[in-house]
């Protein structure tokens, strides 16, 4: 792995991580102001829905598959305008990308955000007939699978893959990798996790299926990508999931990357970014002509 991730994970360590619950505030108090200054971008599609469009870079006659981009931000912080320059990374490679607002906790707690983004998934698959995949980094990419099993449940068209970037599954934290990787990680203790999903769940149970999918039915599901960094306390959601998947006979393949912070596509100064969204976009491609 490269230098400038090994050094961005020790600067993260000693800077951020003792002070992110104070970094959260102050991101939460400024994100609207920040998002005054952006303009929205509403699907074409289904301009009614929340969210934000992106499109595909280059036009085939065929027209672009779509990609439905869930962010994160622990279900705290967060806004699809944020990410925009996420967006724009798959944009260029062929997708037409919406990425949808959903509430935010704890003024909006479990289930909110997973009703917001079933509504406008349904919304753009009842509008569309293009192909659509599914990404997520973090508390999106749990969300992700959370919104596969209920799509499952009630009868929707499925996405025909998903990608999942450093995904929160288990809002309980009762992964290994909670104990073993509290000191190595770049952002999180298991204390911050917990109350981060005591603020969003409120009185929900945090081993409830829609709140943390590692503990639901994950049979039916479409191919799944997961890409977690060795040292993350979030490791063992992905490991977990992607096993238990491929237990109930899912398409599910992970990779996992040494010297890397948690959802680190994220940050467009890494090498190791690039080269996860670039692997992400292959497996996508190839699903879509599977």
């Amino acid at each position: 792995m490269s230098f400038i991730a090994r050094q961005s994970v020790s600067l993260l360590r000693r800077f951020i991580k003792p002070n992110l619950a104070t970094l959260i505030r102050v991101v939460k108090m400024t994100q609207p102001i920040i998002l005054k200054t952006l303009r929205e971008n509403p699907a074409p599609l289904c301009p009614e829905i929340a969210g934000d469009w992106t499109p595909a870079a280059t036009q085939t006659a065929k027209g672009a598959p779509l990609l439905f981009f869930l962010h994160g931000g622990g279900f705290l912080i967060g806004d699809p305008r944020l990410f925009r320059y996420v967006s724009r990374q798959f944009s260029r490679a062929g997708f037409d990308v919406f990425a949808p607002t959903y509430r935010l906790a704890p003024e909006h707690v479990f289930p909110a955000a997973l009703t917001d983004v079933m509504q406008a998934y349904k919304a753009l698959v009842s509008a569309s007939s293009h192909p659509i995949v599914v990404a997520g980094d973090s508390a999106g990419g749990g969300l992700a699978i959370s919104m596969m099993i209920k799509l499952r449940d009630d009868g929707v068209k499925l996405p025909e893959a998903a990608v999942l970037f450093s995904p929160w599954t288990d809002l309980a934290a009762t992964g290994e990798s909670m104990r073993l990787n509290e000191g190595k990680d770049a952002y999180f203790s298991r204390k911050m996790i917990l109350l981060g999903a005591r603020a969003v769940l409120a009185q929900a149970r945090a081993r409830d299926p829609s709140a943390s999918p590692i503990y639901g039915d994950l049979r039916g599901l479409p191919p799944i990508l997961a890409h977690v960094g060795v040292d993350e306390v979030l490791r063992d959601d992905s490991t977990r999931l992607i096993d238990q998947a491929r237990r109930a006979g899912v398409d599910a393949q992970i990779e996992i990357w040494p010297d890397v912070p948690h959802a680190w596509q994220l940050l467009p100064f890494l090498p190791e970014a690039a080269a996860s969204r670039q692997k992400a976009i292959e497996f996508l491609k190839e699903k879509l002509t599977a």
